[in-house]
């Protein structure tokens, strides 16, 4: 039986134990060895060593947690957000990223506060307004799959990287045809801002993600850029509200009796952006490569569209590159795994690796797409899940429907480990996607 350095004792709750044990802090993020495999360590972390010390870029250190009770436990608990004086630097970057302490703090970050800013948006994000968007979204798909079909596998997009791009006469980019221009459409669309600016709007999202892919006076501008245009949009908004999320949450805070800052409606809008748009068009295309990488998945989809919904379910709980995963700062002493975690730890919940769990999710490692329940972890859990989640679903299970309707030929135009992830940035995903039909 192992010792996990963390903490001095020996592992607990997993039966399966292996012999191999962890000497010294794994530098974080993990590597992977493929663009849609699992790091290595994951299994032997969860048996041995589910409160594992890390470092991050920064070289500060933290800890990372495994185990889906123990994941899920963090993520439910009110008392704790992602950042907090004192709580670890993913970065060495003075201006950071989306978990940056400023970034944040125009937003309450725990407690009433920010249950309450929760509810003002939450009312976006219903079944009902989701039914109601669906219509749309699956229309665009099908106008984003013509325009494929029409410009073949000779379209060029200045989104697909030219370091990893295949002949143009044999495949076509998914992800620029299809996986990015749905989500920012969308999020263009709830945000009341024009779908002219979806360029801009991917530049300044891939800024706020970033881990090392862009230097600090980059970060800074996209910073102060962002900034300047939405503020000029609230303040319009402001005298004609309209009906999207900002005009609504504007109207509703009229309605009782306050008027939400600049500040609070310009990091809404921040949120929204990199919820709504980057993770959605990285999770397109990941979706399509996993379900592709095997095809009998996709001829499973094709005759019987009727399990969609569970396919989408297991491919967000299968994704092995969620990206960095969600930090969460220890304001007090918490048992985990039968470790006592010190307070004024930083820790990363590792929901990828906590949607694997054997001791949750029968055969684990296996894709069922018909696998019912399905509580994964991957949009988190308690007060900070995410209020995007239901809209995620709703692009995802349409994109697919169309998808499978239109393109039910449709096929990896490359071996799945010529894949290359993205690199450089907080969220994971794929740089291109080539397909052909």
């Amino acid at each position: 039986m192992s010792i996990c350095p963390v903490t001095g004792q020996t592992s607990a709750g997993h039966p399966e134990t292996t012999s191999s044990s962890l000497d010294a802090p794994l530098s974080y993020p993990l590597e992977r060895p493929g663009p849609l495999e699992p790091p290595a360590e994951w299994e032997t972390l969860r048996q041995e060593c589910p409160v594992a010390p890390i470092t991050f870029p920064s070289g500060d250190p933290a800890v990372l947690l495994t185990r889906y009770d123990d994941v899920r436990q963090v993520l439910s608990d009110p008392r704790f957000s992602r950042v907090g004086e004192g709580s670890a630097k993913i970065t060495n970057s003075e201006t950071g990223g989306v978990f940056n302490r400023s970034t944040a703090s125009p937003l309450p970050q725990t407690g009433e506060g920010h249950q309450q800013w929760r509810r003002m948006l939450s009312k976006w994000f219903t079944a009902k307004r989701m039914a109601a968007l669906k219509p749309a979204i699956a229309a665009m798909a099908d106008r984003l799959i013509d325009d494929m079909i029409k410009n073949g596998p000779n379209q060029d997009d200045s989104r697909t990287d030219p370091g990893n791009s295949v002949d143009p006469g044999d495949a076509v980019d998914l992800k620029a045809a299809l996986g990015f221009p749905l989500p920012v459409w969308v999020i263009c669309m709830l945000l009341g801002v024009p779908d002219s600016d979806r360029d801009r709007f991917s530049h300044w999202s891939d800024a706020f993600l970033n881990l090392d892919r862009f230097t600090d006076d980059e970060v800074a501008t996209a910073r102060q850029e962002f900034h300047t245009y939405l503020l000029g949009h609230v303040r319009s908004k402001r005298a004609d509200p309209g009906d999207d999320v900002l005009g609504t949450m504007i109207t509703d805070a009229r309605a009782a009796g306050t008027e939400l800052s600049d500040e609070m409606l310009v990091a809404t809008g921040l949120g929204l952006l990199v919820a709504g748009h980057e993770t959605t068009a990285n999770m397109i295309g990941k979706m399509t490569a996993m379900l592709l990488s095997d095809r009998t998945r996709w001829e499973q989809l094709v005759a019987d569209p009727s399990m969609i919904r569970t396919a989408v379910e297991e491919v967000l709980r299968m994704d092995t590159n969620l990206g960095f995963g969600m930090p969460r700062y220890l304001t007090e002493e918490v048992e985990l795994s039968a470790a006592a975690v010190p307070a004024n730890t930083t820790v990363i919940c590792d929901m990828s690796a906590a949607n694997r769990d054997q001791q949750i999710f029968t055969d684990g490692d296996t894709m069922d797409l018909t696998r019912s329940p399905n509580p994964h972890l991957t949009f988190g859990a308690g007060p900070h899940s995410c209020l995007g989640q239901m809209l995620a679903r709703t692009e995802l299970q349409t994109v697919l429907e169309v998808m499978v309707r239109r393109l039910p030929s449709l096929e990896l135009a490359v071996p799945t480990d010529q894949l290359q992830p993205i690199t450089g940035l907080i969220v994971g995903g794929l740089q291109t996607v080539p397909v052909r039909w």
